[in-house]
């Protein structure tokens, strides 16, 4: 049963991630945001996101937004950034389409191989309750609809997560 319950959320995610387009939307909002590599920010951050956007979305799923951009931020601080100065700046962005929400966040951090890793935590779901270690990754994927995670042109990480609203 297991395993046929991890086939069955292989081919979603493989799906998910053949997906990989840009959606091509007008957006009614976008907002962006930079902070320093400091785990304080987070009050400011999920303010930031609350003044921007709260007004624009469905309150059922405001949950789910904050807990996506919480756990984003958090991981780019205590991962990507662990080895770097306190004053490199995580950059984030919020765009709210008519349909969906698109929460990006970029690091400095070395490359990082999102679908591996969301892959062993599958694999390995009994691994130690005590490791939390990869449960944000976990949160992330089963809160949005699309998360990816890319290196780009500037030495950077772009973290992109998509959550569908209607």
């Amino acid at each position: 049963m297991v395993l046929q319950n991890f086939g069955s959320w292989w081919k979603g995610l493989a799906s998910q991630l053949g997906k990989r387009q840009v959606k091509e939307e007008r957006p009614l909002k976008r907002s962006r945001l930079q902070v320093k590599t400091d785990l304080y920010a987070l009050a400011q951050v999920l303010q930031w996101l609350e003044d921007e956007i709260y007004s624009l979305l469905p309150r059922d799923h405001w949950w789910q937004y904050q807990t996506a951009l919480a756990e984003g931020f958090t991981n780019a601080v205590r991962h990507a950034h662990h080895d770097l100065p306190p004053t490199t700046e995580i950059e984030i962005e919020v765009t709210v389409f008519p349909n969906y929400v698109e929460i990006k966040i970029w690091d400095y951090g070395p490359p990082f191989d999102l679908e591996a890793q969301l892959k062993s935590r599958y694999e390995n779901p009994n691994g130690n309750p005590l490791d939390e270690g990869g449960r944000g990754l976990i949160f992330m994927h089963q809160l949005t609809n699309e998360l990816l995670y890319t290196r780009i042109g500037d030495n950077r990480n772009c973290l992109i997560m998509r959550k569908n609203f209607r």
